[in-house]
Formats: structure tokens, sequence, C-alpha cells
């Protein structure tokens, strides 16, 4: 996106975003559950579940509505939500598959399925929200995808017919109705379609972890799981603290390893899923002037077409949150804090909001972060089994995770209780996506996909030797 002559420049884009506090805006405030006390000592479980985020407290919770007998255990490396789940936009999606075009570049023969399981398990999200009494934000609203240059509105167009070929209700834009929505100079024009919820996901992770807690679930946090390995007819699992110098084991009949990202124990989740860092910006609560000035009424969650976009929607208190665009992978698959300051990254972003916002300049942001996304070559969940079938795994949500986690614990229980149901024979779930090369040619790969698609989005879409080759295996990346 070129720099508009209208925002602001590059020394006042610097101060606004070091100005910024260097925090989660979800999960900035005091209203969190304490951390619980690390896993220590030797105990036993039914179920074993590694990571506490949304994939991790999903799967807990529907094993207690399912067995309210079973003695389920989740461990945490750092506390509840601590990855993606509350570092996200809060774009809470119907599609299992990351949109109809790539799913039904994947599974055709499939798609119809995919497309209903995701609108019952998005019920089925709703109606756990409402039966817990949670305390989310949410409403129900459409997406839209605006066209920023002429280019966009061809691919919008195959859009729309894909999604009348499956039954899908969506409607082009033209450029006055696209601005009649949000009123940015960048639109030439859109596609709607919906509906989406818009929530707070760290409150979220928060409500589903009272959940689980109520129905009996014991949960352990800044428990790290080094190891699982078989012992005759149990698993063992070896944790230790990240806060102190307490380990504990846990013996158990069966595993669901929920770490998406961050890809551990083991190696083997490794082979599919690639840690990409994405970042964001939220902007302070808008005046009621300067709501007025961009129209937004609706209260849509809006992405821009292209292959680098962003995503944006406002929040509960009138906040702009603006992420996506500039995505990152580091070597060996870098990951930490370290990683999450990257000021080049959110100065990039914050011109780019001005540029779309130009009668905004002033505003402050209040809140910067960064955290990585778990993506895989399809684009969507992966999903594996080890020990005998005891073990499951599933990651790799590609930035869908808020509704499409619940889909995919709920593959995972099928998995590991050994159940054939509808989900299981999925193309989706019996087969892996292609694996991703070990480094150092898995850096190289990542870095020429990334040039690639910069030319790409800068020669009109046209996708070039590279991605038209990587199109040829059915291997995909985007921002």
């Amino acid at each position: 996106m070129a720099s508009s002559s209208s925002a602001p420049g590059s020394r006042h884009i610097s101060d606004l975003v070091e100005e910024a506090k260097p925090a989660v805006f979800w999960t900035d405030h005091s209203g969190g559950p304490t951390a619980s006390e690390p896993l220590s000592g030797k105990h036993h479980a039914d179920l074993v579940i590694v990571g506490g985020g949304f994939t991790g407290l999903w799967s807990a919770l529907q094993a207690l509505e399912e067995n309210p007998g079973r003695r389920v255990v989740v461990l945490e490396a750092q506390t509840t939500g601590f990855g993606a789940s509350s570092r996200n936009g809060g774009f809470c999606d119907s599609s299992l598959t990351h949109g109809i075009g790539n799913g039904h570049s994947h599974w055709p023969d499939d798609m119809t399925d995919l497309l209903r399981m995701g609108d019952d398990n998005l019920a089925g999200l709703v109606r756990s929200m409402d039966s817990y009494n949670m305390k989310t934000s949410r409403w129900e609203t459409d997406e839209v995808t605006m066209a920023t240059a002429q280019w966009h509105l061809e691919e919008l167009r195959e859009g729309l017919d894909l999604d009348d070929h499956y039954g899908v209700h969506s409607r082009l834009l033209d450029q006055t109705q696209a601005r009649s929505i949000a009123n940015s100079p960048t639109y030439l024009g859109g596609l709607s379609s919906g509906p989406i919820l818009l929530l707070d996901p760290g409150q979220l992770v928060w409500d589903l972890r009272k959940a689980v807690q109520g129905l009996g679930g014991i949960i352990h946090d800044h428990s790290r799981v080094t190891g699982v390995e078989p012992d005759g007819s149990e698993l063992v699992v070896f944790s230790e603290s990240t806060v102190g110098t307490k380990a504990g084991i846990l013996r158990c009949e069966r595993v669901i390893v929920a770490t998406n990202a961050w890809a551990e124990p083991g190696k083997r989740i490794r082979n599919y899923v690639l840690p990409i860092y994405d970042h964001v910006l939220t902007t302070e609560p808008l005046s009621d002037a300067q709501m007025a000035s961009i129209g937004w009424s609706g209260r849509e969650g809006l992405a821009d077409a292209g292959n680098q976009f962003h995503y944006y929607r406002l929040t509960a208190d009138s906040r702009i949150l603006w992420g996506g665009y500039d995505a990152n992978y580091y070597f060996r698959n870098g990951m930490g804090a370290k990683y999450e300051s990257r000021s080049e990254s959110h100065k990039l972003i914050a011109g780019h909001f001005f540029d779309t916002f130009p009668q905004l300049e002033g505003l402050r942001f209040s809140h910067r972060w960064a955290g990585p996304i778990g993506t895989t070559s399809k684009f969507t969940a992966a999903f594996g089994r080890q020990h005998q079938n005891r073990l499951a795994w599933v990651a790799g949500y590609t930035g869908l995770g808020v509704g499409a986690s619940r889909f995919g614990a709920r593959v995972a229980l099928d998995l590991i209780d050994g159940k054939d149901t509808e989900r299981t024979e999925l193309a989706m779930v019996r087969k892996k996506p292609v694996p991703i090369p070990p480094e150092p040619l898995r850096c190289a790969v990542v870095a020429a996909t990334r040039r690639a698609i910069i030319r790409s989005d800068a020669n009109h879409g046209r996708r070039g030797p590279w991605l038209s080759l990587l199109d040829r295996f059915g291997v995909g990346f985007d921002s």
C-alpha cells in the first residue's frame, strides 16, 4: 500500500507507535483469573491436554460434558490463553477451511459438508457461551473484504461466483456502497459476506477456563510439558515448572496436544506447522466526531483484498483494532518475547492505518503487540496421532482458530477415543498437508515466497513462476 500524502509523517508515526503500550489489549486489565499452581509430584488422569488455549480448553470442556466422571487435566506452559488465543483480532468465523476458495481448491468433494459443519460448530460455540453465562462481549455482523486496487475487483467477483456455487449469500459492493460501510478513500469496491461473530478473545479464554473448572477439570499453569512416553497401557507425561523448580509426572490413558504454533512437545508437529508472527495495533477510543467521520455504523469485520492484507474491526468501546499485512518468520521457528516488539512492523502497519483513514490523523494508538500464528501449507489445521492412537494433536488454524479451534478439539477427541465419525472421515483430517522443509531450507522457502507475494501484489496479482509452482502442489502462503 503506497504512502498517502495526507498520512502523518514518518517521525510522527514512529512517535505514535513508541507511545503505545507494549501489551495485548484484550488481557491488559485486572479481570483475569489468578494463575494456578504448576503441576508437581506424581498423579493420574484419564485425559491430559497439553496447551491452555482455545483448542485445549474446548477439548476439556467437551470431554467433561460427554463424560462428567472423566478426570481431565490441562497443562499450560505459561498462563491460560497466553498464545494466539488472546492475541488475535476476535474474528470468530464459521469457516473451517480458511475461506471457501481455499477449501474448494483442496477438498471440493467435502466442501458442502465442511460448510455445514462450520455453521454447526459456530452455533454450538454460541450455545456454550450462553449456557455457561460467559461474559465475552460479542455481536453478529457482516464480514467485508475491501478492494483497494483494480485487480482486487476481479478476484472478488470470482469469490462471489464461488459463494453462489455453494449457496452462500454474499454481494458485491461498488465504490459508493463500500465507502458507505466505512469511509476510506482507498476503497474501490468490496464483497460483503456473513455472518461473523466479533468478540473479545481474551475474555472468551477466561470464560472457557472457568467453565472447565466448574465441570471439575484441573488446570495447571506454568507447567511446560517436556515429553510424552508410552509405558504399557498408559502414557506418561513429564512437565517442568516455568516459574520455579517443580516437576510433575502424569500417568494417563489419553493425551491431546493443543500447542498450535509452539508445536511441542516432540518434533513431528513441526514438520507441518510454521509459526508466523503477526503484528497488531489498537487505537484509543474514537470520539463521536471521529466515528462520524468514518461511518462504520454496522461495526462490520473488515479486511482488504490481496495476498498481503490488513484485518480490522471496532472493539466494544469503539477502538479500532488493526493488524496483519507484515507476517514474519524467524530462523528455526524462532519464537518468544524478543520477536514481539518489531517496531518496523508496527510502524509499517501504522502508516497503512492512516492511509486508510486519513481523517483520523491525530488519533493515538493505545496498545501494540505481536504473536505467532500457526500455519500449514494448506492454511488449515493439520491432525495427527501417535503412540498407538492414544495421543492426538491438532495445530495450524492460520488465523481462523477462534471458531475452528472448537471443531479441531472435537475432532481430536474423536481420534483419541477411536470414534469413526463424519468428522474423522474428512480428507482434511485423514490426509496431512504437504510438510514444510527443515532448516535451512525452511527459512529460504519462506523468504522466497514472501518476496514472490510482494511482487504479485505489486504486479496486479499475477502469480509469477514461484507462486504458480506452489499452486500446482497445493501449497500456499499469505499474510
